[in-house]
Protein backbone atom coordinates (compact mmCIF):
# COMPACT_ATOMS: atom_id res chain seq x y z
CA UNK A 1 0.00 0.00 0.00
CA UNK A 2 1.13 3.55 -0.62
CA UNK A 3 0.11 4.85 2.80
CA UNK A 4 1.59 3.49 6.03
CA UNK A 5 -0.68 2.08 8.71
CA UNK A 6 0.36 4.91 11.02
CA UNK A 7 -0.57 7.58 8.48
CA UNK A 8 -3.82 5.79 7.65
CA UNK A 9 -4.74 5.63 11.34
CA UNK A 10 -4.10 9.36 11.77
CA UNK A 11 -6.37 10.12 8.82
CA UNK A 12 -9.04 7.70 10.10
CA UNK A 13 -9.09 9.25 13.59
CA UNK A 14 -9.14 12.77 12.15
CA UNK A 15 -12.15 11.88 10.01
CA UNK A 16 -14.08 10.23 12.86
CA UNK A 17 -13.35 13.06 15.28
CA UNK A 18 -14.55 15.59 12.73
CA UNK A 19 -17.86 13.73 12.87
CA UNK A 20 -18.05 14.27 16.63
CA UNK A 21 -16.47 11.07 17.99
CA UNK A 22 -13.85 11.64 20.68
CA UNK A 23 -12.15 8.23 20.39
CA UNK A 24 -9.72 8.87 23.24
CA UNK A 25 -9.52 5.30 24.49
CA UNK A 26 -9.98 3.60 21.12
CA UNK A 27 -7.44 5.96 19.56
CA UNK A 28 -4.80 4.83 22.06
CA UNK A 29 -5.69 1.19 21.56
CA UNK A 30 -5.58 1.43 17.77
CA UNK A 31 -2.18 3.09 18.01
CA UNK A 32 -1.10 0.02 19.97
CA UNK A 33 -2.49 -2.22 17.24
CA UNK A 34 -0.52 -0.33 14.59
CA UNK A 35 2.68 -0.79 16.60
CA UNK A 36 1.83 -4.49 16.95
CA UNK A 37 1.27 -4.79 13.20
CA UNK A 38 4.45 -2.94 12.30
CA UNK A 39 6.46 -5.09 14.70
CA UNK A 40 5.05 -8.15 12.92
CA UNK A 41 6.14 -6.69 9.59
CA UNK A 42 2.56 -6.34 8.33
CA UNK A 43 1.78 -3.74 5.69
CA UNK A 44 -2.00 -3.94 6.01
CA UNK A 45 -4.69 -5.46 8.22
CA UNK A 46 -5.45 -9.17 8.14
CA UNK A 47 -8.00 -11.08 10.17
CA UNK A 48 -5.28 -13.27 11.69
CA UNK A 49 -3.27 -10.23 12.77
CA UNK A 50 -6.33 -8.44 14.21
CA UNK A 51 -7.44 -11.49 16.20
CA UNK A 52 -3.93 -12.04 17.57
CA UNK A 53 -3.81 -8.47 18.82
CA UNK A 54 -7.37 -8.50 20.17
CA UNK A 55 -6.61 -11.60 22.28
CA UNK A 56 -3.46 -10.18 23.84
CA UNK A 57 -4.95 -9.31 27.25
CA UNK A 58 -5.14 -12.49 29.30
CA UNK A 59 -7.60 -13.20 32.08
CA UNK A 60 -10.24 -10.79 30.77
CA UNK A 61 -13.88 -11.35 29.82
CA UNK A 62 -14.54 -12.40 26.19
CA UNK A 63 -16.39 -9.14 25.62
CA UNK A 64 -13.07 -7.31 26.02
CA UNK A 65 -11.57 -9.26 23.10
CA UNK A 66 -14.70 -8.61 21.06
CA UNK A 67 -14.52 -4.86 21.73
CA UNK A 68 -10.84 -4.68 20.76
CA UNK A 69 -11.50 -6.56 17.53
CA UNK A 70 -14.45 -4.28 16.82
CA UNK A 71 -12.15 -1.24 16.95
CA UNK A 72 -9.82 -2.82 14.39
CA UNK A 73 -12.82 -3.81 12.25
CA UNK A 74 -13.93 -0.18 12.05
CA UNK A 75 -10.42 0.91 11.07
CA UNK A 76 -10.26 -1.89 8.48
CA UNK A 77 -13.52 -0.75 6.87
CA UNK A 78 -11.92 2.63 6.33
CA UNK A 79 -8.58 1.20 5.21
CA UNK A 80 -10.06 -1.10 2.56
CA UNK A 81 -11.18 1.97 0.60
CA UNK A 82 -7.53 2.90 -0.02
CA UNK A 83 -5.96 -0.56 0.20
CA UNK A 84 -8.02 -3.36 -1.40
CA UNK A 85 -5.75 -5.98 0.18
CA UNK A 86 -7.11 -5.11 3.63
CA UNK A 87 -9.10 -7.85 5.34
CA UNK A 88 -12.12 -6.85 7.42
CA UNK A 89 -12.46 -9.27 10.36
CA UNK A 90 -15.87 -11.03 10.19
CA UNK A 91 -18.41 -10.03 12.82
CA UNK A 92 -18.78 -13.61 14.06
CA UNK A 93 -15.11 -13.84 15.07
CA UNK A 94 -14.59 -13.38 18.85
CA UNK A 95 -18.24 -12.40 19.11
CA UNK A 96 -19.51 -12.00 22.65
CA UNK A 97 -22.45 -10.37 24.34
CA UNK A 98 -21.76 -7.82 27.02
CA UNK A 99 -23.08 -8.80 30.44
CA UNK A 100 -24.04 -5.58 32.17
CA UNK A 101 -23.29 -5.58 35.86
CA UNK A 102 -26.16 -4.33 37.95
CA UNK A 103 -25.45 -0.85 39.33
CA UNK A 104 -25.20 -0.20 43.04
CA UNK A 105 -28.22 1.80 44.14
CA UNK A 106 -27.21 4.11 46.96
CA UNK A 107 -29.82 4.73 49.61
CA UNK A 108 -30.49 8.30 50.68
CA UNK A 109 -28.88 7.47 54.02
CA UNK A 110 -25.70 6.28 52.30
CA UNK A 111 -25.49 9.44 50.21
CA UNK A 112 -25.91 11.55 53.33
CA UNK A 113 -23.20 9.48 55.05
CA UNK A 114 -20.77 10.11 52.17
CA UNK A 115 -21.44 13.84 52.28
CA UNK A 116 -21.08 13.91 56.07
CA UNK A 117 -17.76 12.03 55.84
CA UNK A 118 -16.55 14.60 53.32
CA UNK A 119 -16.80 17.28 56.04
CA UNK A 120 -13.67 15.83 57.65
CA UNK A 121 -11.51 16.23 54.54
CA UNK A 122 -8.74 18.80 54.63
CA UNK A 123 -8.36 21.57 53.69
CA UNK A 124 -11.84 22.99 54.01
CA UNK A 125 -12.13 23.77 50.30
CA UNK A 126 -11.50 20.09 49.49
CA UNK A 127 -14.25 19.11 51.90
CA UNK A 128 -16.62 21.66 50.39
CA UNK A 129 -15.80 20.56 46.85
CA UNK A 130 -16.42 16.87 47.52
CA UNK A 131 -19.68 17.59 49.34
CA UNK A 132 -20.86 19.75 46.44
CA UNK A 133 -19.76 17.20 43.82
CA UNK A 134 -21.42 14.21 45.51
CA UNK A 135 -24.58 16.15 46.24
CA UNK A 136 -24.89 17.46 42.70
CA UNK A 137 -24.33 14.01 41.18
CA UNK A 138 -26.99 12.56 43.48
CA UNK A 139 -29.72 15.11 42.76
CA UNK A 140 -29.08 15.85 39.08
CA UNK A 141 -28.23 12.46 37.57
CA UNK A 142 -25.33 14.00 35.64
CA UNK A 143 -22.36 11.98 34.44
CA UNK A 144 -19.08 12.56 36.25
CA UNK A 145 -17.50 13.94 33.08
CA UNK A 146 -20.32 16.45 32.74
CA UNK A 147 -19.92 17.46 36.37
CA UNK A 148 -16.17 18.04 36.18
CA UNK A 149 -16.49 20.06 32.96
CA UNK A 150 -18.85 22.61 34.54
CA UNK A 151 -17.77 26.23 34.64
CA UNK A 152 -19.32 28.95 36.77
CA UNK A 153 -20.99 30.27 33.64
CA UNK A 154 -22.87 26.99 33.24
CA UNK A 155 -24.75 27.60 36.50
CA UNK A 156 -27.68 29.98 36.21
CA UNK A 157 -28.45 30.92 39.81
CA UNK A 158 -31.47 33.05 38.90
CA UNK A 159 -33.28 30.40 36.85
CA UNK A 160 -31.93 27.43 38.81
CA UNK A 161 -30.58 25.67 35.74
CA UNK A 162 -27.26 24.05 34.81
CA UNK A 163 -26.09 23.71 31.22
CA UNK A 164 -24.41 20.31 31.01
CA UNK A 165 -22.26 19.24 28.07
CA UNK A 166 -22.67 15.52 27.53
CA UNK A 167 -21.46 12.94 25.05
CA UNK A 168 -20.61 14.14 21.55
CA UNK A 169 -20.59 17.69 22.88
CA UNK A 170 -24.37 17.82 23.14
CA UNK A 171 -25.71 20.33 25.65
CA UNK A 172 -28.86 20.09 27.71
CA UNK A 173 -30.56 22.11 30.43
CA UNK A 174 -30.68 20.46 33.86
CA UNK A 175 -33.20 22.14 36.20
CA UNK A 176 -32.26 22.16 39.88
CA UNK A 177 -34.29 22.27 43.07
CA UNK A 178 -34.02 25.61 44.90
CA UNK A 179 -32.23 23.91 47.81
CA UNK A 180 -29.60 22.60 45.39
CA UNK A 181 -29.11 26.08 43.97
CA UNK A 182 -28.65 27.44 47.51
CA UNK A 183 -26.10 24.74 48.32
CA UNK A 184 -24.10 25.47 45.16
CA UNK A 185 -24.14 29.19 45.86
CA UNK A 186 -22.88 28.54 49.39
CA UNK A 187 -20.11 26.37 47.93
CA UNK A 188 -19.09 29.14 45.53
CA UNK A 189 -18.82 31.58 48.43
CA UNK A 190 -16.66 29.16 50.43
CA UNK A 191 -14.51 28.46 47.38
CA UNK A 192 -14.08 32.15 46.53
CA UNK A 193 -13.02 32.99 50.07
CA UNK A 194 -10.39 30.25 49.97
CA UNK A 195 -9.18 30.94 46.42
CA UNK A 196 -10.32 34.42 45.31
CA UNK A 197 -7.90 34.30 42.36
CA UNK A 198 -7.85 31.11 40.29
CA UNK A 199 -6.42 30.02 36.93
CA UNK A 200 -9.74 28.46 35.91
CA UNK A 201 -13.43 29.25 35.55
CA UNK A 202 -14.29 25.76 36.80
CA UNK A 203 -17.21 25.38 39.19
CA UNK A 204 -15.45 22.66 41.21
CA UNK A 205 -11.83 23.18 42.18
CA UNK A 206 -8.97 21.39 43.96
CA UNK A 207 -7.15 22.71 47.01
CA UNK A 208 -4.72 24.41 44.60
CA UNK A 209 -7.48 26.30 42.80
CA UNK A 210 -7.35 24.20 39.62
CA UNK A 211 -10.27 22.38 38.02
CA UNK A 212 -11.17 19.22 39.92
CA UNK A 213 -9.83 16.27 37.93
CA UNK A 214 -11.39 12.83 37.60
CA UNK A 215 -8.38 11.22 39.25
CA UNK A 216 -8.52 13.51 42.28
CA UNK A 217 -12.25 13.02 42.63
CA UNK A 218 -12.08 9.23 42.37
CA UNK A 219 -9.25 9.03 44.92
CA UNK A 220 -11.19 11.06 47.46
CA UNK A 221 -14.43 9.22 46.70
CA UNK A 222 -12.86 5.84 47.27
CA UNK A 223 -11.52 7.00 50.64
CA UNK A 224 -15.02 8.14 51.59
CA UNK A 225 -16.48 4.76 50.60
CA UNK A 226 -14.06 3.08 52.99
CA UNK A 227 -14.88 5.57 55.74
CA UNK A 228 -18.63 4.89 55.59
CA UNK A 229 -18.21 1.12 55.14
CA UNK A 230 -19.27 0.78 51.49
CA UNK A 231 -16.04 -0.69 50.13
CA UNK A 232 -16.96 -4.05 48.58
CA UNK A 233 -20.69 -3.33 48.45
CA UNK A 234 -22.53 -4.39 45.31
CA UNK A 235 -21.46 -6.68 42.48
CA UNK A 236 -18.29 -4.75 41.64
CA UNK A 237 -15.18 -4.26 43.75
CA UNK A 238 -16.77 -1.10 45.04
CA UNK A 239 -19.69 1.22 44.19
CA UNK A 240 -18.87 3.85 41.58
CA UNK A 241 -19.64 7.58 41.53
CA UNK A 242 -21.57 6.83 38.30
CA UNK A 243 -23.92 4.69 40.37
CA UNK A 244 -25.24 7.93 41.87
CA UNK A 245 -26.71 8.59 38.42
CA UNK A 246 -28.33 5.15 38.48
CA UNK A 247 -29.67 5.79 41.98
CA UNK A 248 -31.19 9.10 40.85
CA UNK A 249 -32.92 7.40 37.92
CA UNK A 250 -34.25 4.54 40.01
CA UNK A 251 -35.57 6.83 42.73
CA UNK A 252 -37.34 8.92 40.10
CA UNK A 253 -39.04 5.85 38.63
CA UNK A 254 -40.02 4.47 42.03
CA UNK A 255 -41.47 7.83 43.07
CA UNK A 256 -43.42 7.96 39.82
CA UNK A 257 -44.81 4.50 40.48
CA UNK A 258 -45.92 5.38 44.01
CA UNK A 259 -47.54 8.54 42.64
CA UNK A 260 -49.48 6.49 40.09
CA UNK A 261 -47.60 7.94 37.12
CA UNK A 262 -47.37 5.90 33.90
CA UNK A 263 -43.62 5.21 33.79
CA UNK A 264 -43.61 4.16 30.14
CA UNK A 265 -45.26 7.41 29.11
CA UNK A 266 -42.89 9.57 31.18
CA UNK A 267 -39.72 7.67 30.28
CA UNK A 268 -38.87 9.80 27.19
CA UNK A 269 -38.82 12.90 29.41
CA UNK A 270 -36.42 11.25 31.83
CA UNK A 271 -34.25 10.11 28.93
CA UNK A 272 -33.99 13.68 27.70
CA UNK A 273 -33.15 14.91 31.19
CA UNK A 274 -30.39 12.33 31.54
CA UNK A 275 -29.00 12.97 28.07
CA UNK A 276 -29.69 9.44 26.85
CA UNK A 277 -29.76 8.90 23.10
CA UNK A 278 -33.00 6.92 23.30
CA UNK A 279 -35.55 5.79 25.93
CA UNK A 280 -34.24 2.23 25.54
CA UNK A 281 -31.09 3.25 27.42
CA UNK A 282 -33.23 4.42 30.34
CA UNK A 283 -35.65 1.49 30.11
CA UNK A 284 -32.77 -0.85 31.02
CA UNK A 285 -33.18 0.28 34.65
CA UNK A 286 -36.50 -1.57 34.81
CA UNK A 287 -34.60 -4.82 34.22
CA UNK A 288 -31.46 -3.98 36.19
CA UNK A 289 -33.05 -3.13 39.55
CA UNK A 290 -35.08 -5.79 41.39
CA UNK A 291 -37.31 -3.27 43.15
CA UNK A 292 -38.41 -1.76 39.83
CA UNK A 293 -38.90 -5.20 38.34
CA UNK A 294 -41.09 -6.17 41.30
CA UNK A 295 -43.21 -3.04 40.88
CA UNK A 296 -43.59 -3.77 37.16
CA UNK A 297 -44.66 -7.34 37.99
CA UNK A 298 -47.29 -6.03 40.40
CA UNK A 299 -48.67 -3.81 37.65
CA UNK A 300 -48.85 -6.79 35.33
CA UNK A 301 -50.65 -8.89 37.94
CA UNK A 302 -53.15 -6.09 38.47
CA UNK A 303 -53.81 -5.80 34.73
CA UNK A 304 -54.33 -9.58 34.44
CA UNK A 305 -56.71 -9.56 37.41
CA UNK A 306 -58.71 -6.69 35.92
CA UNK A 307 -58.89 -8.62 32.64
CA UNK A 308 -60.25 -11.72 34.37
CA UNK A 309 -62.88 -9.64 36.16
CA UNK A 310 -64.04 -8.09 32.89
CA UNK A 311 -64.50 -11.54 31.36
Amino acid sequence: MSVSLQRALEDYLTLRRALGYQLQSSGRLLAGFVRFAEHAGARTITTELAVAWARQPQGVAPIRWSQRLGMVRGFARYLVTIDPETEIPPTDVLSARQQRTAPYIYSLEEIEALMDAARDLWPLVRAATMRAAIGLLAVSGMRIGELLALDDGDLDIEDGVITATGKWGKQRQVPLHPTTVQALRAYQQTRDEYRPVRPTEALLITRHGDRLTKGAFLEAFRALLITVGLEGAGERERPRPHDLRHAFTVRTMINWHHAGVDIRRELPKLSTYLGHVSPESTFWYLQAVPELLELAARDLDQLLEEGREER
